[in-house]
């Protein structure tokens, strides 16, 4: 099998710009879809959290206060109740004969 010399570079683009026109001219034309809220539901924005209030981001509702009262009003727990309750957790898998 004998080798042709490569065309010239100018005839090269030319031929590789040509391809590429064709190519273009037979694809479909696609024109931009916009969601609309009939397609899909609004996501709804997150609830603040702690670090939201703490850095100036949110202002504490109602809930949130009850929340923290009922946090701070709750009894301390003992390390052996920690350590009862990380037992009895199964973890991420479920497994609780593997306890995390």
């Amino acid at each position: 099998m004998t080798r042709q010399p490569p065309p010239p570079e100018g005839e090269f683009n030319k031929l590789v710009d040509e391809q590429l026109e064709l190519a273009a001219a037979k694809l479909p034309v696609l024109t931009p879809v916009h969601p609309s809220p009939v397609d899909h539901e609004e996501r709804q924005a997150a609830h603040a959290n702690i670090e939201d209030l703490l850095l100036g981001k949110a202002e504490a509702t109602p809930e949130m206060l009850e929340e923290l009262a009922a946090l701070q009003a709750a009894p301390e727990l003992s390390e052996e109740e920690l350590a009862r309750q990380a037992l009895a957790d199964g973890g991420a898998d479920g497994d609780t004969s593997t306890p995390e």
